[in-house]
């Protein structure tokens, strides 16, 4: 099966980025567009990203995970240190995140380091999790191959009849990363393809030099 595609096209129109009102450190205009997209533009799940790591076989591979927490340091989300992406991390921490937001004409691409944060830290934010969520990371091997889904759905009922009344731990293999950027990328969508690329680079005295990018 064949389809032509090459008449999908978009004009992008809904907003600019100028280099001159691009603030010193990329975290400021992170979370501008961060609020600006989540107050605005509620169709897009504004903490959804995609997280691209280098895995074991050589090749890269993409999945989109919830951003949970960004500072001044980093970028933090939660998954399991046995996953393909904790394996991968393992093995390289250098990992790309991206989000693109349709509704906002907007892409953020972000280099950095992943490193696991703190086991308080995760202790802390699993504790804040419904009941079901923490019960489904005992459930899952997570990238591991599974019988069924029935085994999976037996598993959760076991560990609800065995957890019933009692707080349910944090597992080991459970918790979080935080990505320290080097290079922040924002993209902001414009008429006839001139789109405003601001990148920021990490140099080694820790400040950010600033250039715009050709579309």
């Amino acid at each position: 099966m064949e389809k032509d595609l090459s008449n999908y096209r978009k004009s992008y129109e809904k907003s600019e980025l100028l280099l001159k009102d691009a603030p010193e450190n990329p975290i400021e205009l992170f979370q501008k567009w961060f609020y600006e997209v989540d107050n605005f533009f509620v169709e897009d799940e504004t903490n959804a990203m995609t997280i691209s790591t280098i895995g074991l076989d050589g090749f890269p591979k993409n999945r989109v995970v919830l951003l949970k927490r960004f500072t001044h340091e980093g970028f933090i989300f939660y998954t399991s240190y046995n996953s393909d992406k904790g394996k991968a991390i393992a093995q390289n921490p250098n990992v790309c995140l991206s989000f693109f937001w349709h509704g906002a004409e907007r892409q953020i691409i972000i280099k950095g380091i992943a490193e696991k944060i703190a086991e308080n830290l995760s202790d802390g934010y699993f504790e804040s999790r419904p009941r079901g969520s923490q019960l489904g990371a005992l459930v899952s091997n997570q990238s591991e191959i599974v019988a069924s889904r029935a085994y999976l759905e037996q598993k959760l009922l076991d560990l609800e009849k065995t957890f019933e009344g009692k707080e349910i731990p944090r597992p080991a293999h459970w918790g979080g990363y935080i990505v320290k950027p080097i290079e922040i990328e924002f993209w902001q969508g414009r008429p006839n393809r001139l789109h405003d690329r601001i990148r920021y680079q990490l140099q080694p005295d820790y400040n950010w030099e600033i250039n715009r990018l050709s579309p």
